[in-house]
Protein backbone atom coordinates (compact mmCIF):
# COMPACT_ATOMS: atom_id res chain seq x y z
CA UNK A 1 0.00 0.00 0.00
CA UNK A 2 1.12 3.69 -0.70
CA UNK A 3 2.39 6.18 1.76
CA UNK A 4 0.16 8.64 1.22
CA UNK A 5 -3.16 5.91 1.57
CA UNK A 6 -1.39 4.76 5.05
CA UNK A 7 -1.12 8.50 6.16
CA UNK A 8 -5.21 8.97 4.94
CA UNK A 9 -6.57 6.07 6.35
CA UNK A 10 -5.04 7.70 10.16
CA UNK A 11 -5.29 11.25 9.58
CA UNK A 12 -7.54 13.79 7.20
CA UNK A 13 -7.20 17.29 8.28
CA UNK A 14 -10.74 19.57 8.38
CA UNK A 15 -9.16 21.37 5.30
CA UNK A 16 -8.36 18.74 3.28
CA UNK A 17 -11.73 16.82 4.10
CA UNK A 18 -13.70 20.23 3.06
CA UNK A 19 -11.69 20.83 -0.13
CA UNK A 20 -12.75 17.56 -1.20
CA UNK A 21 -16.27 17.98 -0.09
CA UNK A 22 -16.47 21.05 -2.69
CA UNK A 23 -14.84 19.04 -5.13
CA UNK A 24 -17.96 16.94 -5.32
CA UNK A 25 -19.84 19.46 -4.93
CA UNK A 26 -18.31 21.07 -8.02
CA UNK A 27 -18.61 18.04 -9.92
CA UNK A 28 -21.74 17.12 -9.37
CA UNK A 29 -22.90 20.66 -9.84
CA UNK A 30 -21.57 20.97 -13.13
CA UNK A 31 -23.64 17.63 -13.89
CA UNK A 32 -26.73 19.37 -13.30
CA UNK A 33 -25.78 22.47 -15.13
CA UNK A 34 -26.37 24.47 -11.50
CA UNK A 35 -24.35 26.50 -10.01
CA UNK A 36 -23.06 24.66 -6.88
CA UNK A 37 -23.80 26.26 -3.44
CA UNK A 38 -20.99 28.27 -1.68
CA UNK A 39 -19.85 26.17 1.82
CA UNK A 40 -17.71 28.93 2.71
CA UNK A 41 -17.88 29.67 6.49
CA UNK A 42 -19.68 26.39 7.26
CA UNK A 43 -18.66 23.27 8.97
CA UNK A 44 -17.62 19.71 7.65
CA UNK A 45 -20.79 18.83 9.17
CA UNK A 46 -23.11 21.55 7.55
CA UNK A 47 -21.63 21.67 4.39
CA UNK A 48 -22.15 17.98 4.08
CA UNK A 49 -26.12 18.37 4.89
CA UNK A 50 -26.42 21.30 2.21
CA UNK A 51 -24.70 18.58 -0.21
CA UNK A 52 -27.19 16.24 0.59
CA UNK A 53 -30.01 18.84 0.41
CA UNK A 54 -28.65 20.53 -2.87
CA UNK A 55 -28.43 17.07 -4.75
CA UNK A 56 -31.81 15.84 -3.64
CA UNK A 57 -33.08 18.85 -4.89
CA UNK A 58 -31.15 19.04 -8.07
CA UNK A 59 -32.18 15.18 -9.09
CA UNK A 60 -36.24 15.59 -8.15
CA UNK A 61 -36.16 18.12 -10.64
CA UNK A 62 -34.18 16.27 -12.99
CA UNK A 63 -36.62 13.28 -12.52
CA UNK A 64 -39.37 15.38 -12.64
CA UNK A 65 -38.23 17.09 -15.67
CA UNK A 66 -37.16 13.71 -17.41
CA UNK A 67 -33.60 14.20 -18.13
CA UNK A 68 -32.22 11.66 -15.37
CA UNK A 69 -30.51 9.78 -17.91
CA UNK A 70 -28.71 12.54 -19.58
CA UNK A 71 -27.86 13.67 -15.69
CA UNK A 72 -26.96 10.05 -14.85
CA UNK A 73 -24.38 10.14 -17.59
CA UNK A 74 -22.58 13.48 -16.32
CA UNK A 75 -22.84 12.37 -12.90
CA UNK A 76 -20.83 9.58 -13.67
CA UNK A 77 -18.29 11.15 -16.48
CA UNK A 78 -17.65 13.71 -13.47
CA UNK A 79 -17.28 11.02 -10.68
CA UNK A 80 -15.11 8.90 -12.95
CA UNK A 81 -12.73 11.62 -12.94
CA UNK A 82 -12.69 12.22 -9.61
CA UNK A 83 -11.90 8.28 -9.03
CA UNK A 84 -9.01 8.74 -11.43
CA UNK A 85 -7.30 11.42 -9.80
CA UNK A 86 -7.63 9.63 -6.46
CA UNK A 87 -6.15 6.63 -8.59
CA UNK A 88 -3.38 8.19 -9.75
CA UNK A 89 -3.08 10.41 -6.56
CA UNK A 90 -2.85 7.30 -4.07
CA UNK A 91 -1.00 5.31 -6.53
CA UNK A 92 -3.85 2.84 -6.02
CA UNK A 93 -2.60 -0.19 -8.09
CA UNK A 94 -5.00 -3.41 -6.00
CA UNK A 95 -8.41 -4.36 -5.45
CA UNK A 96 -7.63 -4.33 -1.92
CA UNK A 97 -6.15 -0.51 -2.24
CA UNK A 98 -9.34 -0.11 -4.33
CA UNK A 99 -11.65 -0.71 -1.54
CA UNK A 100 -9.48 0.87 1.05
CA UNK A 101 -9.46 3.91 -0.79
CA UNK A 102 -13.56 3.27 -1.40
CA UNK A 103 -14.04 3.39 2.46
CA UNK A 104 -11.52 5.95 3.02
CA UNK A 105 -13.64 8.34 0.41
CA UNK A 106 -17.17 7.18 1.82
CA UNK A 107 -16.03 7.27 5.42
CA UNK A 108 -15.74 11.33 4.51
CA UNK A 109 -19.10 11.47 3.65
CA UNK A 110 -20.78 9.44 6.54
CA UNK A 111 -20.99 6.43 4.39
CA UNK A 112 -19.85 2.54 6.20
CA UNK A 113 -18.73 1.30 2.75
CA UNK A 114 -16.93 -2.21 3.49
CA UNK A 115 -15.76 -4.12 -0.15
CA UNK A 116 -13.44 -7.28 -0.35
CA UNK A 117 -10.95 -8.29 -3.17
CA UNK A 118 -14.04 -9.97 -5.05
CA UNK A 119 -15.65 -6.93 -5.77
CA UNK A 120 -18.68 -7.25 -2.80
CA UNK A 121 -19.53 -3.68 -1.44
CA UNK A 122 -22.02 -3.73 1.48
CA UNK A 123 -23.10 -0.44 2.61
CA UNK A 124 -24.37 -0.60 6.18
CA UNK A 125 -25.02 3.09 6.67
CA UNK A 126 -25.59 5.75 4.64
CA UNK A 127 -25.70 9.47 5.77
CA UNK A 128 -28.09 10.36 2.30
CA UNK A 129 -30.70 7.58 3.14
CA UNK A 130 -31.81 10.31 5.56
CA UNK A 131 -32.29 12.68 2.54
CA UNK A 132 -32.84 10.68 -0.58
CA UNK A 133 -35.88 9.02 -1.98
CA UNK A 134 -35.33 5.27 -3.43
CA UNK A 135 -35.27 7.14 -7.25
CA UNK A 136 -32.83 10.25 -5.95
CA UNK A 137 -31.19 7.67 -4.76
CA UNK A 138 -30.86 5.75 -7.78
CA UNK A 139 -29.79 8.91 -9.67
CA UNK A 140 -27.09 9.72 -7.38
CA UNK A 141 -25.60 6.20 -7.49
CA UNK A 142 -24.24 7.40 -10.68
CA UNK A 143 -21.48 9.09 -8.60
CA UNK A 144 -20.59 5.59 -6.94
CA UNK A 145 -20.65 4.24 -9.96
CA UNK A 146 -18.23 6.88 -11.71
CA UNK A 147 -15.92 6.78 -8.80
CA UNK A 148 -15.43 3.09 -8.28
CA UNK A 149 -14.91 3.04 -12.41
CA UNK A 150 -12.16 5.60 -12.18
CA UNK A 151 -10.62 3.97 -8.68
CA UNK A 152 -10.71 0.53 -10.21
CA UNK A 153 -9.52 1.17 -13.90
CA UNK A 154 -12.84 0.67 -15.49
CA UNK A 155 -15.11 -1.42 -13.09
CA UNK A 156 -19.02 -1.57 -13.25
CA UNK A 157 -20.77 -1.26 -9.85
CA UNK A 158 -23.94 -2.79 -10.03
CA UNK A 159 -26.70 -2.19 -6.76
CA UNK A 160 -28.96 -5.45 -5.74
CA UNK A 161 -30.10 -3.43 -2.98
CA UNK A 162 -30.00 -0.09 -0.98
CA UNK A 163 -31.04 1.22 2.20
CA UNK A 164 -33.66 3.92 0.48
CA UNK A 165 -35.63 0.91 -1.04
CA UNK A 166 -36.39 -0.28 2.71
CA UNK A 167 -33.12 -2.71 3.31
CA UNK A 168 -30.86 -2.55 6.26
CA UNK A 169 -28.15 -2.60 4.10
CA UNK A 170 -26.77 -1.57 0.27
CA UNK A 171 -25.33 -4.29 -1.51
CA UNK A 172 -23.31 -3.85 -4.68
CA UNK A 173 -21.00 -5.64 -7.14
CA UNK A 174 -17.74 -4.22 -8.59
CA UNK A 175 -16.85 -6.12 -12.00
CA UNK A 176 -13.63 -6.55 -12.16
CA UNK A 177 -12.65 -4.25 -15.40
CA UNK A 178 -12.44 -6.07 -19.18
CA UNK A 179 -14.98 -9.13 -17.61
Amino acid sequence: MGLLLTAAKIYIPQFIQQRKLAMLMEATAGAFRAAAPTTRGLSYGASLKLYAEFTREQAAASIQQGNELIVQSRLFQNACRIGQQFKKDFDICSSWEMMEMGRLIYSLLKIGFQGDNEGNIVIDRCFFSAYYSSSVCQLISSLDEGLLWGLSGGGRLRFTQRITEGHECCRAYLEAPGR
